[in-house]
């Protein structure tokens, strides 16, 4: 994102709508600009304010007149008096950055909007997990602290040194350049998005490795890690992925749980 510098008044008022805190005021030039390394070009603040089309002259000379007098002329809060705010052709590896920040765009590798990835909760249609396996999800970042992908990449090449199974429909496993370490790719590590999410499966027996691998890495990375763990019920509805978690002092909670009753839908000409 950026912001036309011929067009800004430096009304501040696209500071607190940035998730990451990436605008600010230049105080020498006297215009709003945007930290261009810590945008995650998610959009919000030009599709989260108004926009008017006030001459910028004009209202700069009425802001030097009220500060003047003493008193204030501001826009309302939730309005760029000048539509000031001006997106930019991304190109890659920037483009990344929009692909898991702005909810509207949907990834290239997976089709889904957002994040990318429906996750786990499907797994009574598509059967990514299996009885006796549990699904990891491991969400990198947040509004207000965003993830980088030289953290992510931290944590993909511990778990896939514990033998993990990446999920293939995910966007993070398609940056990667070698899905075998976990290791992605050198062009996008440096850049900053919103938040992402990798999602690994394995034999419910290795939960308590990998949430210990979690853990570990966690402390290491500047961003705020989350983690979620799904399994698939036997025919009797039971399931052993309570009791592996308990044991390990990690409490559960029932997030969501799929009645079964989707179904494969046909493809080809086939019934």
């Amino acid at each position: 994102m950026l912001i036309d510098q011929a067009k800004c008044v430096a009304c501040g008022n696209c500071i607190p709508v940035c998730p990451v805190g990436a605008i600010y005021i230049d105080p020498a030039a006297g215009r709003a600009r945007v930290n261009q390394d810590e945008c995650v070009e998610c959009h919000a603040c030009y599709r989260g304010m108004s926009k008017e089309h006030l001459w910028p002259p004009m209202v700069r000379a009425v802001r030097r007149v009220a500060k003047a007098f003493r008193f204030r002329f501001d826009p309302e809060p939730d309005i760029c008096p000048t539509d000031a705010l001006t997106p930019q052709e991304l190109a890659w590896p920037r483009i990344v950055r929009r692909a898991f920040s702005d909810p509207l765009v949907p990834h290239e590798s997976t089709g889904i909007h957002g994040r990318g990835t429906a996750e786990v909760k499907t797994n009574d249609v598509t059967g990514r997990v299996k009885e006796g396996e549990a699904g990891f999800v491991i969400e990198f970042g947040r509004p207000g602290v965003g993830a980088r992908f030289r953290d992510i990449q931290k944590m993909t090449t511990a778990l896939a040194a514990l033998g993990v199974e990446f999920e293939r429909q995910n966007p993070v496993t398609s940056l990667m350049s070698d899905a075998a370490r976990g290791a992605i790719r050198e062009d996008v590590l440096d850049e900053k998005v919103l938040s992402a999410i990798v999602e690994v499966k394995v034999g419910l027996e290795q939960v308590p490795r990998i949430l210990r691998a979690v853990e570990e890495v966690a402390r290491q990375v500047d961003t705020v890690v989350a983690v979620g763990v799904s399994t698939r019920c036997a025919g009797d509805g039971s399931e052993r992925l309570t009791a592996v978690l308990a044991a390990e002092g990690v409490p559960a909670y029932r997030g969501k749980t799929n009645l079964g009753l989707g179904r494969m839908a046909a493809v080809g000409g086939g019934r």
